[in-house]
């Protein structure tokens, strides 16, 4: 099964404090639901872009999808 990425993006100078504010409540949801998710990550595209998302199998992705509300999605790639 392929794993993807649902991820939500943070733009402007407090982007990097937001992303990971919002790290904390993915983990919190993970850990919530018992999902199992194991990866998070917050990443710098640039200094008023940052992005926040985990990984989740395909499986998951519409339930994740229709409570958390990420912004996009792509294929994880390991």
């Amino acid at each position: 099964m392929r794993n993807l990425e649902l991820i939500w993006d943070f733009r402007g100078p407090d982007a990097e404090k937001t992303a990971q504010h919002h790290l904390v409540h993915l983990k919190e949801y993970n850990q919530r639901e018992n999902l199992g998710l194991s990866v998070f990550k917050q990443v710098q595209i640039n200094p008023m872009h940052w992005e926040t998302y985990l990984v989740c199998p395909e499986s998951l992705m519409i339930r994740l999808r229709d409570a958390l509300k990420p912004h996009r999605a792509r294929l994880h790639q390991a």
